[in-house]
Formats: C-alpha cells, structure tokens, sequence
C-alpha cells in the first residue's frame, strides 16, 4: 500500500475536543500530522481577547503516534480566571513544523483549516462556561455499522439551535462507555484502520505467545479480514471446563471478535477514524483483500458505513463546541473484559491477550482518559509513552503496559454543582473467591467505601455508571438464570445486582443517612433507554433517587426480543406482584417512567431507538426533564405515570 506524503495530509486530523472549561481551566485535545508550535486565544462574547498565549511544554504536551501523528493535549491555566456564566470564543493558530529542515511554516487558524467548524452566523468556536448544571447530555454505545443512524449528528443539531436561538446551551457531555467497539468491526472499517495506519506511519508492533510473529504478519494474514478470531489467544483448561464445556474457544469471548483489534496502532486509526472525517478522504475501498465468501458482507457492511462516514463533520462540530468527559466500559477493549475472576486470571495469564488488553487501555487513556483529569496522570507516564513512540521496541512498549495495567485511579469526579461522580466499573472488581466463575461485582469493597466517602454531605449529586444501578428486573433474572447454570457470559451478566457483596454496599450507600438528597444514576449499556423515580419505602426522608439510561448513540436492541421482554416486565414486576419480593431491591419504591411519543404501547416503558439522553436540573439539583433526542431529531420525554 502506497503511503501519503505529509504534505497531501491535512494537518489535522482530529479534534479539537474540548475536553474541560472550567474559570481556571481550559483543556482541548485534537492529533495533527506535523508536530506545531500553537497559539490559543480566547474571546468573549463581544470578540474582545481575554486570553492569548503561545503554547509552551508547560501548556502543551505532544505525543507522537507515529511518524505522521502527533497528539495535542492542551492544559491551558487561564490567567485571569475566566468568569462564570458566559460565553466565550477561542481560536488556535498553527506553525507546521518540518522535521527535515526544523522551520516552522505559516500561521493558519483553526476555521481556516477546518471551516465546517463553526455554526452558521459564528466566526469562531465558542463554549458556554457554567459550574452550576443545567442541562447535561449523556449517553453511550456508538457502533460504527449498526443499522441505526448516529445520534451524535442529532445532537450537533440540537446544540445548533442553542446557539443560533435564545435556549440556553448543555453545560457538557458525557459518554458513559463503548465509545468505540475495539472488539466488533466491520470490515470496511478494518480496511480503512490499516490503510490509516500505512498514511500515518503508525508504529508497528511485535506479540509474544501469539500464532502471528508481529503486526506486519497480521495484517498479511489471509486471516486478517473475519477470521481473526482464529488468530485470537484460546482458553485456558480451566476456562473451558467452567464455561464452555471443554469445547476450545478464545479468550476474547465476543460473537463478533472476527475482526478484532488487536494492536496499539489498530486502536489509534479507530479512535481518529469516529471523531473525525479527514481521514476518510483518502481511504479506497478494495475487495481483493477480502476473502471471497465475505465479499458480500464486506459490501453490506459499507452500505451500512457509509452515513457514520457521512455526518463525522457535524460530530467534529459537535465536541469542538462543548465540554466532553468519557469512561470505558466493555466494548472499548473487549466483550466481558473483567466478568469474571477465571476470564480475568486466564486473560493476564496470556502474554497476546494482555498485550492487547493493556494496547486498548494505552488508546484509552490517550484517546479519551487523558482529559477527564489531566492533573491525575503522573509525568512518567508522558515519559514512558514517549520513549516507546521514540524507540517502539517490545521494552519499552511493556513498560507503557505495565503503568495503566497498575493504574487505580481511573474513575474521577467533576467539581461542578451538582457535583459529577464517574465510576470506574472494570478494573476495581470484587472477585468472587470461591466461585470463578460467577459475575464479579463492578466495584470492590474498598472502591465503594471511598465512593460513599465521596458522596457524604453532599445535598446533590450525579453518579455516572455505565452500568444501570437499578436495571430491568426481568432481564437481570434472566441473566442470573443463565449465570446459575453457568453461563454468566452467554448472557453478559454484568448488572450490580449480580454480585451480592457489591450489590449490597451499593443499595446501603442510598439507606446512608447522609447520602444526597437528590441523587442521580446516569447509565448506558444495554441499548435501550428508560428513567426510574425511585423512594426508600418506610422512610420519611427517603432521599429522591432517579436511574436514568439513554442507550445507545448508534445501537439498539433487537426490536422484537424488546417488544416481549418490555410489556412482561410491566406485568410480572407491577406494583403488587410477589415476586418484587425475591429482588435485592424490594425495600424500595421504583416509579418507571412513561416515554411520551406517537407511536408507544400502553405498556411501554423501554425506548428502543439510537439517540441522546437529555436532563435538565433544577438549582436543587433534581431532574426537571427527563428525554431523549432520537437520532430523527425528535425528542422524547419520559413522564411520571407508572410505578412497579
């Protein structure tokens, strides 16, 4: 495959993300394909300059992903502090400049370079700086190639008509988990990671214990395209004997792993492949790699591809225009990663699935990590990544490895009013020691007594779990059926009500006589969407709590199985019914919310469409609207009516 020059390659390729606007902070990230020397200016709402420094290493620090990438990741301290309440502008200039001759280039600005970055009626990109919520966006699950449309670009058309009308515009953005699917790729969109990774000179990579010597071998594979999970690590004796029966399988346990990513430079060219659309102008889409029973699927696959690649300029637009914090969830680095303590044990037993575990992590952490709490992330770990990018050799790579793989502290709170609580529920859990093969619990003990800590006296608060704290009753009695017979990862049985020890500190956390008042749980996951009012019976000063779902921006769950499983729920799981009494939850009140829209049944309480999650707040911090903007546009808002 014939490389591009630097020169044909737009300088950048992804970004600018605002990642953080706080009166003392402003944080931005964004990948250029030269190295460049920046000026940030920040304006206010008359255009007056209220901020403008060249960029320093004290401002700046620069990574590169390989010859023709560079990562940006801008912590800008704004002196004097910016104020509360108010709109403001900001520009970045940019100096290229040419390793070969070490001169820097001409200035150009940041909507000269990328002129679609702006709304209609704006000269520049702008951010709304408020510490006291409004009104969040929140969500989860963006799949490439599902047949569903990007729920992004309908947010980008919401916030639009923020701008351009007298609404107030969200305060921020937060995505909840499966911001990329590391371990269910189409193959369009594997062909294009790998021809971006030939345009970018991205760092090739040598395995230990795997069937392929290195990333070269791979990708020459003529397994390389729906077939890798042939070439993915197999189970130990042990998984097999407790999960599948002695039958061989991989590790990665994903019916969808046929083109998994597998190395750091795969996970690089995928991230900057779904927050931007430069790439994609030079990708060519050719079928001869392509093995020739799934030449058909390939096709099917681009038809599907094709709007994703479409509306990746107003998603651009979108996250350069409003503060965006993240947190993994499973699909970011594979299907059932951490379930169990035997899938957990088995994995790091296995030099290639840890190696490619620890590359999803390394992606993360550059990709999405690095700006929900910049100042969490110690200097060595800027200094190990660059002597890997300097010198790519296995050392220095496995010392990259083994920082996030000892790496506790990935969850992190956002000191606005209510305050913001993410929670990391995948790499603190609480093993199930005399039982392997059951569902650990998404947080540890000591993970959850800080997080009681945290939230003590505080009147009000957010808490983001990826995973629904209050889930669909039926569904997680299914899923404990199955788990009950063995099958905890047939049926991905990952709710907090598997787990006994966590689901039990958790509930306490909401008896404490001191948890907030108004506490709510943002959750994605499961592909469908749905809101809770839920009260401690027997209480007078029971606190409000409300578990919101908005899920997915581009998934959904199979129409007809929800179309069952809803109304069963409503009628097996009523107000009356028994068998409230056999869930760890029966000591509460749980009002299920109506989704108000045309086309709903009576019995409805589950929205199965791509979109948005959109919740306004009151001073208090209680929710004042509950809904959903679907990717049409529509917004769908859940009501009170129903209580189960």
């Amino acid at each position: 495959m014939k490389d591009i020059e630097t020169s044909n390659l737009p300088l950048i390729l992804a970004g600018p993300l605002i990642r953080q606007a706080t009166p003392k902070r402003f944080c931005l990230w964004l990948v250029t394909s030269q190295p460049c020397q920046l000026t940030l200016s920040i304006y206010d709402a008359h255009h007056q300059v209220q901020q403008q420094s060249p960029l320093t290493a004290a401002h700046v620090r620069i990574l590169p992903l390989g010859k023709k990438a560079y990562v940006h990741f801008i912590d800008y301290p704004c002196t004097p502090h910016l104020t509360e309440q108010a709109l403001y502008f900001y520009d970045l200039s940019f100096k290229p400049l040419d390793l070969a001759s070490g001169q820097l280039g001409p200035a150009q600005g940041l909507v000269h370079l990328l002129p679609h970055l702006v709304y209609p009626q704006q000269r520049l990109p702008s951010f709304y700086l408020s510490t006291e919520l409004t009104e969040v966006l929140h969500g989860s699950c963006r799949k490439p190639h599902a047949p569903c449309a990007d729920a992004l670009v309908a947010a980008d058309a919401y916030l639009a008509q923020s701008i351009t009308s007298d609404h107030a515009r969200p305060n921020l953005f937060l995505m909840s988990g499966d911001q990329i699917y590391a371990d269910d790729v189409c193959g369009p969109m594997l062909q294009a990671i790998i021809q971006v990774i030939a345009h970018l000179d991205l760092h090739a990579e040598v395995f230990s214990g795997a069937c392929v010597e290195n990333s070269q071998a791979l990708h020459t594979s003529p397994l390389n395209y729906y077939q890798r999970e042939k070439l993915l690590p197999q189970s130990s004796k042990a998984l097999k004997e407790s999960f599948f029966k002695g039958v061989e399988k991989p590790i990665f346990t994903s019916d969808q792993a046929h083109n998994h990513l597998v190395t750091f430079a795969e996970l690089a060219a995928m991230y900057l492949l779904v927050w931007s659309p430069q790439l994609w102008s030079s990708i060519h889409w050719d079928l001869q790699p392509i093995p020739k029973p799934f030449r058909r699927q390939f096709k099917q696959e681009l038809r599907l591809l094709q709007p994703f690649i479409q509306g990746l300029a107003q998603v651009q637009r979108l996250l350069a225009h409003i503060p965006t914090y993240m947190i993994f969830d499973d699909h970011d680095v594979t299907d059932d990663w951490n379930l169990t303590r035997a899938w957990e044990e088995t994995a790091h037993e296995n030099p290639f699935s840890r190696q490619i575990i620890g590359n999803s992590l390394m992606a993360y952490w550059i990709f999405q990590g690095w700006g929900n709490a910049p100042e969490k992330y110690p200097a060595t770990w800027y200094a190990q990544f660059a002597r890997y990018a300097k010198a790519p050799t296995p050392e220095h790579h496995n010392q990259v490895l083994q920082a996030v793989f000892a790496w506790e502290a990935w969850d992190y709170q956002i000191e606005t009013q209510p305050k913001i609580r993410v929670l990391d529920t995948r790499t603190q859990r609480w093993w199930s020691e005399s039982e392997p093969h059951q569902p650990s619990g998404l947080m540890d003990w000591e993970a959850l007594s800080q997080l009681q800590a945290d939230l003590i006296g505080q009147d009000a608060v957010i808490l983001v779990s990826p995973a629904p704290i209050f889930g669909v009753k039926l569904i997680e009695n299914v899923q404990r059926i199955f788990t009950t017979l063995g099958y905890a990862l047939m049926v991905d049985a990952e709710n907090w009500m598997a787990h006994p020890g966590a689901a039990h500190v958790m509930l306490n956390i909401f008896t404490h006589p001191q948890t907030p008042q108004n506490f709510i749980v943002l959750s994605g996951d499961v592909h469908y969407s749905f809101a809770y009012d839920i009260q401690l019976k027997r209480r007078k000063n029971s606190p409000h709590i409300w578990q919101i779902t908005a899920s997915g921006f581009k998934n959904e769950f199979p129409h007809k199985l929800l179309s069952v499983l809803d109304p069963l729920n409503t009628r097996l799981y009523a107000s009356r019914s028994p068998l409230n009494y056999l869930t760890k939850r029966h000591f509460m009140r749980i009002h299920a919310r109506t989704p108000e829209h045309e086309q709903r049944r009576s019995s409805e309480r589950l929205l199965n469409t791509s979109g948005v999650g959109v919740l306004r707040l009151t001073p208090e911090g209680a929710p004042a609207y509950i809904g959903v903007l679907r990717s049409d546009g529509e917004l769908i808002e859940f009501t009170p009516a129903y209580q189960d």
